[in-house]
């Protein structure tokens, strides 16, 4: 079941990220409950009740049902019908099988991003490194995770691919589910660091290379990560 802190997190989340312009109500608690979820507020097998948690955002249910429905399309959430949602557990085999994609789509997008860039696009990852390097030199885990997870996305997003793009929205929250806590704060920022160099560069063979070590390493913590949860409820 979800932890009171975790409440108190939601509750203080889906009042402090008001509504952007245009933005629908079931947009918002979308991205609270995503949040949540991504980065373990909301443990695998917590229960998704939608009367309980319009409750808990001060919402009607139907944002939440539209909500628990998007969430379950991303692959982090499973719908059992006439009951309660469930967060979704990953197994071991689940983190590998997302490690071959993630590796595959990102150093498509990177070697297409190192021979392309301009000086806008490595002043922006050389920016988002900063952000993450800041974030861990304050001993923030969240904040240093979702900067990594930025300077990632920063990345794939130079490619300038569409395709790429829209391939990446499909799985981006089940890769910052299964990918998304890392421990070792610094040993990530300076595999970041080897791959902007790289980048900076033009270096396309190098970048994928070190990107493939450095997210084969991610799968390695991941795995263990994930064989050390509690089983899911019922």
């Amino acid at each position: 079941m979800t932890s009171s802190f975790a409440d108190r997190r939601a509750r203080a989340s889906i009042h402090s990220m008001g509504l952007g312009p245009g933005e629908l109500e079931s947009v918002r608690v979308t991205r609270v409950l995503r949040e949540d979820i991504v980065l373990g507020r909301r443990l695998p097998g917590s229960r998704l009740v939608e009367r309980d948690l319009a409750r808990e955002l001060n919402v009607s249910r139907l944002p939440v049902r539209e909500a628990i429905r998007r969430l379950s399309q991303e692959g982090v959430v499973i719908s059992r019908p006439r009951t309660w949602a469930v967060v979704r557990d990953f197994t071991a085999q689940d983190v590998v099988d997302l490690s071959v994609l993630r590796i595959a789509i990102e150093n498509a997008a990177l070697g297409i991003a190192a021979e392309r860039h301009d000086e806008d696009g490595v002043a922006k990852v050389i920016a988002a490194l900063a952000d993450e390097h800041d974030a861990a030199a304050s001993g923030d885990i969240v904040q240093t995770n979702l900067a990594a997870g930025r300077f990632h996305r920063t990345l794939i997003a130079l490619a300038g691919n569409q395709t790429i793009d829209e391939t990446m929205g499909v799985f981006e929250t089940r890769f910052r589910r299964a990918f998304g806590r890392n421990s070792d704060l610094y040993a990530h920022v300076d595999a970041h660091r080897a791959i902007v160099d790289a980048f900076v560069a033009r270096d396309a063979e190098l970048v994928c290379e070190l990107n493939r070590a450095h997210l084969e390493a991610a799968c390695e913590e991941a795995v263990a990560l994930w064989g050390g949860l509690a089983e899911p409820v019922d």
